[in-house]
């Protein structure tokens, strides 16, 4: 390793691994250190069942990133270096309520339309893609760059110009509006509500929170404009091509390393201390770390001010979350034919079922009718299950991380996730599938679970068990995001840098605090 290094980023998720390749592309000397044996954070892909099946460990679907800003500057090549895309260019996603009602979406808008039962939601849907699409590059530079900051002023005032004062107004109302008000407000049926309170689940929100109206808008779009991608052979393949590409640039790549402390020397970021080396970086260091490991145990206390440490200590995390990989030796057989063309179907009746399950995760309950996500990625690409074979990646959104009870009385959760546990809430959720896929028990031959604290204990910023870094709730997202002293991915400290998804923008496989982070570095360089 050299010792000569102008940027050390800690942390090789999708941010990490984007700004670490960014900053090198540049010209920068880069050394990303990572604690676990392998890259990639939440990004893996293994047969966790039998032989022959790849599942995508965590994350899976890449819409954010094809349509963000990392991937149109590292897309080529990335590609050169192996990357594949398999993607839906028909039907999409679909939800499938208790009562047997069915909604889908199609990558056409227009054709996603048709079902719906009213003809004033139909216009009211595709109107809201239109407003989307005609401000969609000031959207984009708000989501990828700093909010505080001149430029952003700028981008609020296109926002003006666009629509005027009261267009303006309007995104601030949906801002302010949760998935279930706009869902009443703007619409008579039940189908946009049906389709897209699930999917607020992934940007780690409920029906009911505050800014849902819009993320149901931004979720519709991206839907539509990027599909639903998966990486062909499995989500690790992207972690190969990203590996390849930091070595042709020359990034020095260190696993197995644990970053104790960042070194501070009158008043600025110089370096880390990892594995009791000093490694010292000339232009500043890049964490993506959680915001009470970055300021509280990571720096030293005469470098921090006592507001940021109480801010940090305060940071709040969101529900938890539990994957579920099934290995089956055929297609589910689901009772509405139509689903075996999806590869995204949600379980759930709605803002009604999910809010209820948000609800009871978040008083500590186990959820009696959870919304289930299931995936079935061998649809878009067949390498990763055994010829007439298929698999099931199963997501679940809705949990406590300490759980005090169970709803339905049936499960002990005296003991906390204990392995009995976390094997009797699944079967609950494979018992709930089996109602609309009848068979599946005797499809099965293999289910591997992953706890709540078996994703913190992978990845300790999914602290509390909550994939997406920290609840996004509007108190603690876009201009407070992490922290209401510190909303920047510039530090107070300068020479440190904040990534990951405690920061703006968000959770998600869109690289967007790495991209915007690395070119803010950059461009203050210059």
């Amino acid at each position: 390793m050299s010792a000569e290094i102008d940027v050390i980023v800690v942390g090789s998720g999708i941010n990490g691994l984007v700004a670490a390749a960014e900053l090198a592309r540049a010209g920068r000397s880069v050394l990303l250190l990572e604690r676990n044996d392998r890259l990639g954070g939440f990004i893996a892909s293994e047969q966790r069942t039998v032989p022959g099946y790849i599942h995508d460990t965590y994350s899976s679907w890449h819409p954010l990133f094809l349509a963000g800003p990392a991937y149109a500057s590292l897309g080529p090549q990335l590609h050169e270096h192996g990357l594949v895309y398999r993607n839906t260019d028909s039907w999409a996603a679909a939800s499938v309520a208790d009562d047997g009602r069915v909604t889908r979406s199609h990558r056409d808008p227009a054709k996603t339309v048709e079902a719906f039962e009213h003809d004033a939601d139909r216009d009211a849907y595709l109107s809201m893609l239109d407003r989307i699409g005609a401000n969609i590059a000031a959207i984009n530079r708000m989501l990828g760059g700093e909010l505080r900051s001149w430029s952003m002023l700028w981008q609020g005032a296109k926002l003006i110009n666009t629509g005027g004062v009261r267009g303006a107004e309007g995104w601030l109302r949906q801002l302010a509006t949760s998935g279930r008000a706009l869902y009443r407000r703007e619409f008579r049926g039940h189908e946009v509500d049906h389709l897209f309170t699930p999917w607020l689940l992934h940007a780690g929100l409920g029906p009911d929170h505050a800014s849902g109206g819009l993320m149901t808008g931004l979720l519709a779009a991206g839907l539509h404009g990027a599909g639903l991608p998966v990486v062909e052979g499995g989500a690790g393949n992207f972690v190969t091509a990203f590996s390849k590409l930091l070595d042709s640039l020359g990034v020095q790549v260190q696993t197995d390393t644990e970053v104790e402390r960042v070194l501070v020397e009158d008043g600025r970021a110089i370096g880390v201390v990892a594995g009791g080396r000093v490694l010292r970086a000339r232009s500043g260091v890049m964490a993506s770390v959680a915001p009470s490991a970055l300021y509280s145990r990571l720096l030293p206390p005469s470098a921090v001010k006592p507001q940021l440490v109480r801010q940090a200590e305060k940071f709040r995390y969101g529900r938890a979350a539990m994957q579920i990989h099934v290995a089956l030796s055929a297609p589910l057989k689901w009772r509405d034919e139509r689903l075996s063309a999806f590869p995204v179907v949600h379980l759930t009746d709605g803002s009604s079922s999910t809010g209820i399950a948000c609800a009871e995760a978040e008083a500590g309950l186990l959820p009696r009718r959870p919304t289930v996500v299931v995936g079935s990625q061998y649809l878009l690409d067949e390498t990763r299950v055994p010829r007439g074979a298929a698999s099931l990646w199963l997501q679940l959104q809705e949990l406590p991380f300490h759980p005090l009870g169970d709803s339905a009385g049936e499960l002990d959760t005296s003991q906390g996730w204990t392995r009995e546990l976390a094997e009797g809430y699944a079967r609950r959720v494979l018992d709930r599938l089996n109602a609309h896929a009848p068979g599946l028990h005797d499809l099965v031959c293999a289910v591997d679970i992953i706890s709540p604290p078996e994703l913190t204990a992978h990845n300790p910023s999914a602290g509390q068990g909550d994939p997406y870094g920290g609840s996004t709730e509007l108190d603690q997202n876009y201009l407070w995001r992490p922290l209401t002293a510190a909303g920047n991915h510039a530090t107070p400290i300068p020479g440190l840098w904040h990534i990951g998804a405690a920061t703006h923008p968000g959770p998600g496989m869109g690289g967007g605090s790495g991209y915007a982070a690395a070119n803010a570095l950059l461009k203050r360089s210059r």
